[in-house]
This record gives C-alpha cells, sequence and structure tokens, in this order.
C-alpha cells in the first residue's frame, strides 16, 4: 500500500488482524490498551508508516512498528507483513506465556476440587444441625 492513503488506527488493528472485529479494536483504543508512540490515541487517529503501536491484549503486550497501511483485512499471512514486532516486545509474551504455563501445571497437580462423599454429606448435615 502507498504513504498517501489515510487509515484509522481501530480500522489498521484490525486489518492487523490484532482484533477480530473493527468495534473491539474501537473499544480497545477508546479504553486505553492502544498507544502510539507511547501517547494515548483515539479512534480516528490516522496510522503513518513508522509508528510505534503498544496494544494490549488480555495478558500481553504487544509493540509493533507500522510497515504498511491497510484498511482491508485480508489472510494472516499478509497482515503480519503489516507491522513487525519488536523483539522485547516478543521475548516479554513469552515470558508470560511461560508463567501461565507454569502456573497451570501448578494447579493441575493440587487436583480438582471434589464433590463430597455420603460420610462427608452426613458430617455436614450433623455439624450445621447442632446449635
Amino acid at each position: 500500500m502507498s504513504d498517501s492513503i489515510n487509515v484509522r488506527i481501530d480500522k489498521w488493528l484490525w486489518a492487523a488482524r490484532f482484533f477480530k472485529t473493527r468495534s473491539m479494536a474501537a473499544q480497545a483504543v477508546s479504553g486505553g490498551k492502544v498507544h502510539s508512540n507511547a501517547k494515548r490515541v483515539k479512534a480516528a487517529k490516522t496510522v503513518r508508516i513508522g509508528d510505534e503501536l503498544t496494544i494490549k491484549r488480555g495478558d500481553y503486550v504487544y509493540t509493533v512498528i507500522v510497515n504498511e497501511l491497510s484498511g482491508k483485512r485480508k489472510g494472516a499471512a499478509e497482515a503480519a507483513t503489516l507491522y513487525t514486532e519488536t523483539l522485547e516486545s516478543i521475548e516479554a509474551r513469552e515470558a508470560v506465556s511461560e508463567q501461565k504455563r507454569l502456573l497451570r501445571t501448578m494447579n493441575r497437580n493440587a487436583g480438582p476440587p471434589k464433590r463430597p462423599t455420603k460420610r462427608d454429606r452426613r458430617l455436614i448435615i450433623d455439624f450445621t444441625r447442632k446449635v
């Protein structure tokens, strides 16, 4: 795409496949989850080639440099050419992913809560009826 076109930040985020719908992208921008060049922006802000965007999605933070402009949503391979993610961002996301994975394995080892057995229910009933 050429540099002469103007693309809103919410439309670019949708085209780059950071958000599933354009309204979700607009909500994220208005909610302060997207910053352009370290400044909070509005959904109508135009994106320029070379802008550094910081995008917070859940527990993950993406820091990307805009390479191309596009207002149309295309395939994932083409969408990935619209930006370059910084190395620090990739490392930080991998660290968060690893922490979440470790937390899941710790919780899995604890075991799921079990339903009370017949004996447990009798003990609970006896305990709650005593006044």
